[in-house]
């Protein structure tokens, strides 16, 4: 497994990571996972206080058990559950931030979080606060780096312009090229590139056709626009999967493709497919066929 730099004062981490969220609830197919991904070098294991009301977290830090020194943490802080509600709230508050961030150093068992990330994000925060407040976490060492969430370009500049993030964590996929126009602006801000959703559940795997003959359509593409894309994928050669993973991984603005895994079959098929992308001119030949798209709102 290769190893990228994220951001220019991050650590290096892993080129695929595991996301956690797709983890079973049950704690020993969990540790099996994680234990896994650990064996095959993945190195970044994302998750988010969000996920299961913090139990994903939990589920995390009691399998990574003594190897939690040998791996990247990240988790992420923004959403507020509160009891007897359906949903939550969005808080970006500096107080939040604070109360957050001991509730997941305790369900993740450790004193320490690698990357702490913003989930999400509005125009109308204030994200100066935010920013203030990782800095703050930093220097008390209960973090070490920081970053975001976000899909929106009058979130995600300004918040990377004015501070040391390493990192904004985006969907990226043959299937959502909408990142690569702002690329350039995230790595001039001194941060990387965190993919999500590289396999664009599943309809970029060897279940391609199924899943498209399921699916109403994906973002832009229609039903019928995804099922005659994915027909034309497969004239190409080598395996969608591995496709994917390459297009997503040959701009060098991206640190680490990010993809769950609910069984270790599932991982198993993604370490192949990273095992075997193939080479640049087939992977050109892949994203010719993919429109390239941009997005329409938050812009301003």
């Amino acid at each position: 497994m290769k190893t990228r730099k994220l951001g220019k004062t991050g650590p290096d981490i892993s080129e695929i990571g595991l996301g956690c969220m797709s983890l079973p609830d049950d704690a020993r197919q969990a540790e099996r996972i994680v234990h896994a991904a650990y064996d095959a070098g993945i190195s970044y294991f994302d998750t988010a206080d969000l996920y299961g009301r913090g139990r994903n977290e939990e589920l995390l830090g009691k399998a990574l058990g003594n190897r939690r020194s040998d791996i990247i943490l990240a988790t992420k802080v923004g959403n507020r559950w509160t009891d007897g509600r359906d949903g939550w709230e969005w808080d970006p508050s500096p107080e939040h931030i604070r109360k957050s961030v001991q509730d997941s150093l305790k369900r993740l068992g450790t004193d320490y979080i690698d990357v702490y990330q913003l989930h999400g994000g509005t125009a109308e925060d204030d994200l100066d606060a935010v920013i203030w407040v990782f800095e703050d976490l930093k220097r008390e060492g209960l973090i070490r780096h920081y970053g975001l969430s976000s899909i929106r370009p009058n979130v995600f500049l300004p918040f990377l312009k004015n501070s040391s993030a390493v990192s904004n964590m985006m969907q990226f996929s043959l299937l959502d090229r909408r990142p690569e126009e702002w690329f350039g602006d995230i790595s001039d801000s001194g941060a990387s590139v965190v993919a999500r959703g590289p396999i664009a559940k599943g309809l970029l795997t060897a279940e391609a056709e199924k899943r498209a003959e399921a699916s109403d359509g994906y973002l832009s593409y229609s039903s019928g626009e995804l099922r005659e894309l994915i027909t034309e994928f497969s004239k190409l050669p080598g395996s969608l999967h591995s496709a994917a993973l390459a297009f997503v991984l040959d701009n060098r603005t991206v640190a680490a493709a990010i993809t769950g895994a609910s069984s270790e079959e599932q991982l198993n098929e993604t370490l192949s497919a990273y095992d075997n992308m193939p080479d640049l001119e087939t992977v050109s030949a892949y994203a010719s066929l993919a429109a390239k798209e941009h997005y329409e709102k938050h812009r301003d």
